[in-house]
């Protein structure tokens, strides 16, 4: 069931690269490999910039958290080998089509 998912979300992520110029994927084993290190970055990483970014946020009322959603997006093309995030915008757009498209896939 795990392995379905995982498939699932690299889908997802090869669909926002199609979807949102900017952004470029290899291959789908590039796309999976992302999504392993998207995970770790929300697990570890997202939790203590957002503690530390609190302020900024309770003052944007969330919206901040768009920001944040972006440069971890940046973050994890940066990081993964075969994955290209071209600017802000398109890790922006990205970040939320890739966050819609998980919420989908999570909810099912």
């Amino acid at each position: 069931m795990i392995l379905v998912r995982w498939i699932c979300f690299a889908l997802a992520l090869i669909f926002t690269a199609w979807l949102i110029p900017g952004i470029e994927i290899s291959s789908i084993w590039a796309a999976m490999l992302a999504c392993v290190i998207i995970a770790l970055i929300n697990a570890f990483v997202k939790p203590v910039i957002q503690i530390i970014t609190l302020p900024i946020n309770i003052l944007t009322i969330g919206i901040f958290s768009l920001v944040i959603n972006a440069l971890l997006f940046m973050l994890a093309g940066w990081i993964t080998p075969g994955i290209e995030v071209e600017g802000f915008l398109s890790a922006l757009l990205g970040s939320i089509v890739f966050s819609l498209l998980s919420l989908g896939i999570s909810k099912i």
